[in-house]
């Protein structure tokens, strides 16, 4: 729904500037997947990928969005196509980064500049706080402060030592999203389509902040279902960016090397 509602609102208000653009460049890397579009306007989103250990794949693709078919095509096309990959879903959202990437930029959005949203928290209360994903700088600030900490995790192997004591399947986010106070989502939820789920077990009146590399799409959606603030990636070396994502970089080394955070405030 989230994804729905960006998309349909990006063709609604911004039809001119994207139903044209073609996918010029692609990298899908083992954590992350960048693209870049014919106005040259860069997006990035975790990758999805399938454990392919004992599961061969027995239906051949060769089709469009597949390997040496992805550059030149229409980037509006990848959101028409009836046919449903883990790839698909990864190069939605980093295509709907990509067109989200200059609307932010002149877009009337209250934006913190060199921000993370963790910085603006209040965490001097006492409250139960909820991290879906696991992550680790998150962790250990929270883990210093009295408040209550749940982390919400497919594998808890993404938890180590003194870390585990707050881990929670991610199956069980119907016990603790109701009762937290605060509530941090990672954006690859709107990678693997778990995104509404969660936003609509947590209480009302709870403050929810969406961040990651794979959340800079334009909020107006989020907004509406109650998101706070995201935690957006801003592009400030795209030739950089393909080199990190294509030599396995993770969210970190984009902060390093080139990207900077910003803080997208609902008002």
């Amino acid at each position: 729904m989230i994804i729905n509602e960006t998309y349909n609102l990006l063709k609604a208000k911004y039809k001119d500037q994207i139903e044209n653009l073609t996918i010029s460049d692609v990298r899908i890397g083992i954590h992350l997947t960048a693209v870049k579009l014919s106005d040259n306007s860069v997006g990035v989103s975790a990758t999805l990928s399938e454990d392919l250990s004992y599961c061969p794949r027995l239906n051949r693709d060769y089709g469009d969005f597949t390997p040496s078919r992805i550059k030149g095509q229409k980037a509006l096309d990848l959101f028409d196509t009836e046919k449903k990959s883990y790839a698909i879903d990864t190069l939605r959202i980093a295509v709907l980064n990509a067109f989200s990437s200059k609307i932010l930029s002149a877009a009337n959005y209250k934006i913190v500049e060199n921000t993370d949203p963790i910085d603006l928290i209040d965490l001097t209360q006492t409250k139960t706080i909820t991290i879906v994903g696991a992550f680790q700088s998150y962790i250990h600030k929270i883990a210093e402060t009295r408040n209550k900490l749940y982390v919400l995790e497919l594998n808890e192997k993404s938890l180590a030592g003194e870390d585990k004591r707050f881990y929670v399947p991610a199956n069980e986010y119907k016990r603790v999203l109701p009762v937290s106070d605060i509530v941090i989502i990672t954006g690859l939820t709107l990678v693997n389509n778990t995104i509404d789920g969660l936003l609509a077990s947590i209480a009302p009146g709870a403050q929810i902040v969406v961040t990651g590399p794979s959340s800079s799409v334009i909020p107006d959606s989020l907004f509406r279902h109650n998101v706070n603030m995201i935690g957006a990636t801003r592009i400030t070396d795209p030739d950089l960016l393909f080199t990190i994502v294509g030599e396995g970089g993770a969210g970190y080394h984009l902060f390093k090397y080139c990207a900077q955070k910003i803080c997208i405030i609902h008002e």
